[in-house]
C-alpha cells in the first residue's frame, strides 16, 4: 500500500475505528512486539491516526459550539473538550 493510499484509508475511517487501531499500535509498541522497522512504520501510521482523531474531535467541538435552538432562544456555549 502507498503511502498516499494509507493516508486516504486514514483519512476515511471513522473516529472509533481510528482510535480503537491507535491503541492496538500502542500497545504493540510498548510490549516491544515488533522489529524495528515494523515499529518506525507502526509509529508513522500511529502519528497519523493520532492527527486523524484530533482533527475528528476539532470538526466534533465546532459543531457543537454552533449548535443553536432559535425557536426558543437557546444558543449553545462553547463546548470546553480540553
Amino acid at each position: 500500500m502507498t503511502n498516499a493510499s494509507k493516508q486516504a484509508d486514514i483519512a476515511n475511517m471513522k473516529f472509533e475505528d481510528a482510535l480503537a487501531e491507535l491503541e492496538t499500535i500502542v500497545k504493540k509498541l510498548e510490549a516491544g512486539q515488533v522489529k524495528l522497522d515494523d515499529a518506525i512504520e507502526s509509529y508513522e501510521r500511529g502519528a497519523a491516526l493520532k492527527k486523524h482523531c484530533e482533527a475528528r474531535l476539532d470538526e466534533a467541538k465546532a459543531r457543537i459550539e454552533k449548535i443553536t435552538q432559535s425557536s426558543g432562544g437557546m444558543t449553545a456555549e462553547p463546548a470546553n473538550l480540553d
